[in-house]
């Protein structure tokens, strides 16, 4: 099989040759695994809406691991965004974030909160939103092109992300509030990117023309030991508007993979009534997360993308222990195709890059391919 159709067949829950594997970093590793292979140092993408970790290019790395999936995504071409000299600079929906140092390496934080003090939903329509065609979509034939054995994603993590997104603008705390009052305010900005995304992703998958295999969205519905919001509130809220993009989706003969942190069980049986295809960001530690009890319960329902747990275990482990749990990941939750195995997150700048390259170490290895050095 060519790696796009081993990841096809597994979200189709049909066994491919070999469990699929992704690929998804920190800026400090995919840099650090820049160097290691010998190349250029990846730049920032313009414009991008990819996660809160950072937006750095390929340039290879994903390649040279043995990654099954590469990611594409329009050229930005719309208006430059502001940078400033603290090294803060305005991301697509007017919000302003700076990296802030941590023990090992940044994140990029809000230094200001834009619809914190909105009261009406008149200010969110005074506000300036970011415009779909700010993206150049005929660029993505000759993206495409390069990778035609390549299965190929589109989106990101911030596609949707009514609750994460939003509270980069308007705080945490506020947004858990207006989920449980239905503000009409929190809900006109939920609006406002939910006709975004729905036009942005329609025009990448008319413009690839068949040739994108999945799309990457998000939401984070859980927190380490449970779901944030009850599975009424997901009904209410939410089911529709993700309903509404998962249809789109498959109307183009594309497969939905939807990022989720924390604990998310109790809603899967929602995700999978939703036409979720695939749950991405399998983190073990979390409440009812652990992949081999996830795929007894919903093996040929919904396609599990993650799992490899970079919440300290990657850190700390060997790595024979890390090729005997890529083993067992491969052998019980990629039996009879339905699984991708990848980082349950970003792996984490504290992570030992030896041990990284364990884990695609273990997946040459059993596929009897060179191991990336």
């Amino acid at each position: 099989m060519t790696p796009r159709e081993r990841v096809r067949a597994a979200l189709e829950h049909q066994p491919p040759d070999f469990t699929p594997c992704d690929y998804y970093a920190t800026p400090e590793i995919h840099t650090a695994l820049a160097r290691r292979f010998g190349l250029r140092r990846p730049r920032s993408i313009p414009g991008s809406l990819g996660g809160s970790a950072g937006a750095l290019e390929d340039c290879g790395v994903a390649e040279r691991l043995g990654a099954d999936i590469h990611y594409v995504n329009p050229p930005y071409i719309g208006p430059a965004l502001p940078e400033f000299p603290d090294g803060s600079s305005l991301n697509l929906w007017g919000v302003r974030r700076r990296p802030m140092a941590n023990e090992y390496g940044e994140y990029a934080e809000p230094v200001e909160l834009p619809y914190a003090a909105w009261t009406t939903v008149e200010e969110v329509e005074r506000f300036s939103w970011p415009n779909p065609d700010w993206f150049d979509y005929d660029a993505i034939p000759a993206i495409c092109e390069k990778y035609p054995d390549l299965a190929l994603i589109t989106g990101g993590t911030n596609v949707q992300d009514f609750i994460n997104g939003v509270a980069f603008g308007r705080g945490v705390e506020q947004v858990l509030l207006d989920i449980a009052t239905e503000d009409p305010v929190y809900l006109a900005i939920v609006e406002k990117r939910r006709r975004f995304y729905l036009a942005y992703i329609e025009q990448i998958l008319a413009a690839a023309k068949g040739r994108i295999d999945l799309v990457l969205c998000g939401d984070d519905f859980g927190s380490q030991r449970g779901p944030l919001i009850s599975p009424n509130c997901f009904e209410r809220l939410f089911a529709a508007k993700k309903k509404e993009l998962f249809d789109l989706v498959h109307r183009y003969g594309a497969k939905v993979t939807h990022h989720c942190c924390g604990s998310s069980r109790a809603l899967i049986p929602q995700f999978i009534q939703c036409g979720m295809d695939c749950l991405q960001t399998i983190q073990p530690q979390a409440a009812g997360m652990n992949p081999y009890d996830l795929k007894r319960n919903f093996a040929g329902r919904i396609a599990l993308h993650g799992a490899i747990d970079v919440q300290g275990w990657l850190q700390r482990a060997a790595p024979d222990e890390i090729g005997a749990e890529v083993d067992r990941l491969m052998d019980e939750v990629g039996a009879g195709g339905g699984f991708i195995l990848a980082p349950c997150h970003h792996i984490q700048p504290d992570t030992p890059l030896e041990n990284v390259l364990a884990v695609y170490r273990a997946v040459a290895r059993r596929r009897g391919a060179a191991a990336p050095a």
